[in-house]
């Protein structure tokens, strides 16, 4: 018991000060890309001093958190929706500056144990919690909606019915699922550090888990990276800097994890008013969720109707699939068998989640946080991925992967990487 309490960190001020930099850190990195991003999608021209609740709500949107969109006119009648959206650019920022803090070695003196790690976390999380109260609550803002003419807005008033449309964080979901993010994000960067101290039980896990999350990591930054570049091209060439610039900002992820998974093989199913979401999208994505007047299904073959360049997603897929089993397997040796495995099952998760994420369901919701027309009623945007499909197809995938990344690994000559 007396070696176990003396690995034990002690909670002192300059500990907590450690966990603080973690939220501070995160709360920072998401507030500066988010701000950046709705800057330039416009939400800076909203009216009443919006923009710091419109900021509120993308962060508490960005950990999952729900945004409620409510509309009434007075005595004549209310409307209601829900904004249910994930700006994954500014939850990756967050989760980046999040994980850097959370492994940064302290400042005085080496790690006091392996328990250090773990309790920074659990500092972290209550932390957070008490940083997401205030931004939830600070999520909420309301607008008067004009009807046409001086005379209607006058009637409007003498009636009660001014119409008006806002907005507001559910506080409690919030909360809930900004815990959830905070322990994913603590987890992922467990498996990642190589060399941080941890109790036993999560030794066992990271290197049991370990390798095949680096892979999955890695895969899905660099398709980040890879859409990154892609993006600054289209910013430079193609016109509409803000509005590309706001798509950086704000969803990022979400284009670059849904070209990942369309090139496995997976789908999302969806729609998109006439005029679009307010902001650019790719041409074959736009065509294909606005034909047919319902839901569409987005995947190779709809895509490839009108744009035949889709195909090379496939093999931009498999190469970088390949590519994270040999260095996987290179640095991490194993049995053939378990390298596959492994690799399957933690892409199969890995798709899911970045499957679920890049779902949007919104009516004239985005239009409140700065994108789009505030007139845009009875518009609605959808889009979801068919979870089982690409969760199946990731497991294949990595399977396959998993196996030719080892055998490629024994074949290949053995140069520096090492473990």
């Amino acid at each position: 018991m007396s070696q176990l309490s003396g690995s034990l960190p002690r909670p002192s001020a300059r500990a907590w000060a450690e966990a603080l930099t973690v939220v501070v850190a995160a709360l920072a990195a998401m507030g500066a890309v988010g701000a950046l991003g709705l800057w330039a999608a416009g939400a800076a021209d909203l009216p009443s001093g919006a923009f710091p609740a419109v900021l509120a709500a993308t962060v508490a949107a960005a950990v999952g958190g729900t945004v409620d969109v409510t509309g009434g006119a007075g005595v004549l009648g209310r409307t209601g929706a829900t904004l249910a959206a994930v700006p994954l650019s500014v939850t990756l920022a967050g989760a980046l500056a999040a994980g850097a803090a959370l492994l940064r070695p302290p400042r005085h003196g080496p790690p006091s144990g392996p328990a250090e790690l773990p309790a920074r976390a659990a500092r972290a999380a209550v932390l957070w919690l008490l940083a997401l109260l205030p931004v939830a609550r600070a999520a909420r803002h309301t607008f008067r909606i004009g009807l046409g003419s001086s005379l209607l807005d006058e009637l409007g008033a003498a009636l009660g019915a001014e119409p008006t449309v806002g907005f507001r964080a559910d506080v409690g979901a919030t909360l809930g699922w900004g815990l959830v993010w905070l322990l994913v994000v603590c987890a992922v960067a467990v498996c990642v550090s190589g060399r941080t101290p941890l109790p036993a039980p999560l030794l066992r896990l990271r290197a049991v888990a370990g390798p095949a999350v680096r892979a999955v990591a890695g895969l899905l930054l660099g398709y980040v990276l890879l859409g990154l570049v892609v993006g600054v091209v289209v910013l430079c060439t193609r016109g509409h800097t803000a509005r590309t610039a706001a798509v950086l900002l704000l969803g990022l992820p979400n284009l670059a994890w849904l070209a990942l998974g369309v090139g496995l093989g997976g789908a999302w199913k969806g729609s998109v008013p006439g005029g679009g979401i307010g902001l650019p999208m790719p041409r074959a994505l736009a065509a294909v969720l606005q034909e047919g007047g319902g839901e569409a299904t987005v995947d190779l073959t709809s895509l490839s109707r009108h744009d035949g360049r889709t195909w090379v997603l496939v093999a931009v897929a498999a190469v970088a699939l390949v590519a994270a089993g040999f260095l996987t397997a290179r640095a991490f040796p194993a049995p053939l068998w378990w390298q596959g495995v492994r690799l399957a099952v933690v892409l199969a998760l890995g798709l899911w989640a970045a499957g679920a994420a890049t779902g949007l369901s919104a009516r004239y919701g985005l239009s409140l946080l700065g994108i789009g027309e505030l007139d845009a009623f009875g518009h609605e945007v959808r889009l979801y991925a068919l979870l089982p499909r690409l969760t199946g197809l990731g497991a294949l995938w990595g399977l396959a992967a998993g196996l030719l990344g080892g055998v490629l690994a024994r074949v290949v000559p053995a140069g520096t990487t090492r473990g």
